[in-house]
């Protein structure tokens, strides 16, 4: 069974912190680069960050030195802490495989809200 469980979202002040969780069937997660890609509200979705099976990690520059994404390869789970949170950073978040097509299977997400 294909699945893809994205949890931790929240609001939270800026400059606060959130970790998010994934659970991934393992169809999609073994052996696979996993990325977090978040979308705004009138925004494509884009990538926030992403992890090779051996933990080579990837950032784009809006997100580098704050945040870090791990993956524990037992539990099938690839996670993302999120510092030093900025209102831009406001999205629902998703987990998938890296480079994962916009028409194949994504889960819920989970919403980030950075607001005071």
């Amino acid at each position: 069974q294909v699945q893809l469980v994205e949890s931790g979202g929240g609001l939270v002040q800026p400059g606060g912190s959130l970790r998010l969780s994934c659970i991934a069937s393992g169809s999609i997660f073994s052996g696979n680069v996993m990325a977090w890609y978040r979308q705004a509200p009138g925004k494509p979705r884009s990538l926030v960050a992403s992890i090779s099976s051996a933990g080579s990690t990837y950032y784009p520059d809006s997100v580098k030195g704050r945040f870090t994404i791990s993956r524990d390869n037992a539990k099938n789970t690839v996670y993302l802490q999120m510092n030093s949170l900025k209102p831009e950073d406001t999205a629902v978040y998703y987990c998938n495989r890296y480079g994962a097509s916009p028409y194949t299977y994504w889960g819920q997400g989970t919403q980030v809200t950075v607001s005071s």
